[in-house]
């Protein structure tokens, strides 16, 4: 698996290692799924570390906001789920849930910092 530098988030919603056909696929059904505390996307919230795209497996690495985030397991199935929709059949999903780095808010799109008014 390759590895995933959080840094490079900044210059891209995410980074992202895989084939470029699966690359919009993949970032719009990650921008589908909202995290339900802050009503916008966990890529405008910078929740997205990385993902990486084998032959039959998609790993995402994500954070939340908080360990103690009460919606995780929600946020994490919804990320499956969208997934599961654009993905061809045979491939895996895996979703590793990271506390290191941990989040802060300069994770957040320039969209997501209007929105909270910051």
């Amino acid at each position: 698996m390759d590895t995933l530098d959080p840094s490079l988030a900044v210059a891209s919603a995410f980074p992202y290692t895989g084939p470029d056909s699966l690359h919009e696929p993949v970032e719009s059904a990650l921008r589908r799924v909202i995290d339900p505390e802050v009503a916008m996307t966990i890529v405008d919230v910078g929740l997205v570390y990385g993902v990486a795209v084998s032959d039959d497996l998609v790993n995402v690495v994500m954070t939340m906001t908080s360990a103690a985030c009460p919606v995780a397991d929600l946020i994490v199935g919804d990320v499956e789920a969208e997934l599961d929709r654009v993905l061809p059949p045979h491939m895996k999903i895996r979703v590793d849930l990271v506390w290191e780095p941990a989040w802060t808010a300069d994770r957040m799109s320039e969209r997501a910092k209007a929105f909270m008014g910051w």
